[in-house]
């Protein structure tokens, strides 16, 4: 059954978003850290992919995370001598997480993820309106 199919499509994408979120989420707690010891890295940034695949069960594309890939953009360098983390030069890097970036990103997992959820409650009211049509 067609709608049947959309519930399941519509659950991976809901999953996919929802880790999606998660990635965000842990780019935005780590905005700030920086590397322990004078020269280390600090956070890398990371990118949510996303891959299909048939579901043979399901009969038709599912959505899924693939692989977090990390943004290759510079490290912010700030000039903080006293930190721990400086270099000689007094210099600290700091992670490629612009929260601006990750907020925009986030609010478009949002919407995704509300979209996804629409066409479930949307199929959920349908199969409800056939099964009262059938008991008529």
């Amino acid at each position: 059954m067609d709608l049947i199919k959309s519930l399941f499509v519509s659950a991976s994408g809901l999953k996919a978003q929802n880790g999606r979120m998660r990635i965000i989420a842990e780019n935005v707690a780590n905005a700030d850290s920086t590397g322990r010891t004078p020269g280390e890295d600090p956070y890398w940034r990371k990118i949510a992919t996303f891959k299909s695949h048939f579901d043979k069960e399901v009969g038709g594309e599912m959505v899924q995370l693939g692989k977090l890939s990390e943004d290759t953009t510079p490290f912010e360098v700030r000039y903080e001598p006293g930190h721990p983390a400086a270099d000689e030069k007094g210099y600290v890097k700091a992670p490629n997480v612009n929260t601006l970036v990750e907020t925009v990103d986030m609010r478009e997992a949002q919407r995704s993820y509300e979209a996804n959820l629409n066409v479930i409650e949307a199929t959920r009211r349908m199969v409800q309106k056939t099964i009262d049509i059938l008991r008529a």
